[in-house]
């Protein structure tokens, strides 16, 4: 997701079907608080991720 792939091909990647990959990334989204009327998610998603991983970048 962080590379921007869609989730067919997340699917594919790993091997499990694209309502897996749906489900996974609601998931996510849910856990970080995120909601549709949020904006990007995906987008949203990774920021929020790399602020925590890397709390140097702003």
């Amino acid at each position: 997701m962080a590379t921007g792939e869609s989730n067919a091909h997340i699917a594919a990647a790993l091997h499990i079907t694209d309502g897996a990959v749906v489900k996974h990334i609601g998931n996510i989204f849910a856990k970080l608080g995120l909601q549709a009327q949020d904006g990007n998610r995906r987008v949203l998603a990774v920021l929020t991720y790399l602020q925590t991983a890397r709390p140097d970048i702003p």
